[in-house]
């Protein structure tokens, strides 16, 4: 919830989530679909809110399905994490990183210090994970 929001709006927001969650059955693209059909002001209060886990704004945004262990990572950390960045994999020295920058979402490359490399859009989770596998060839 942004600091400016009441506490009216945000038990709408709760309400909103509820009847979304509801709707969906556990079905994470139903649920893409219904978020995708909110006010793009209302979507973006959800997005990093504790209403929603990592992994549903994950497909909401990629649309697409990781290995189990990347999804249950992202299961159970609350979309308000993503606003200082989730480490969702590694390999090796590198980490990838799932992280929301005013209202975008973002995948980083980082070596544990410092992003080497920044992805964005519907393919940023495939464009980083063959950047993770493949450094050498990805400059």
């Amino acid at each position: 919830m942004s600091p400016d929001s009441s506490p009216e709006q945000f038990a709408g927001l709760v309400a909103l989530t509820d009847k979304i969650l509801e709707e969906s059955d556990d079905d994470v693209a139903r649920l893409a679909e219904k978020i995708g059909s909110l006010d793009a002001d209302v979507r973006n209060e959800l997005m990093v809110s504790d209403l929603l886990n990592a992994w549903q704004v994950f497909y909401y945004y990629f649309r697409t399905v990781p290995d189990e262990l990347v999804k249950e990572r992202m299961e159970l950390e609350p979309a308000s994490s993503l606003t200082r960045g989730l480490k969702i994999d590694e390999v090796e020295f590198l980490e990838l990183v799932f992280v929301m920058k005013d209202h975008k979402p973002l995948i980083l490359v980082s070596d544990g210090e410092k992003a080497v490399a920044t992805f964005s859009g519907g393919n940023a989770y495939s464009d980083g994970m063959q950047y993770l596998e493949n450094p050498e060839y990805s400059e």
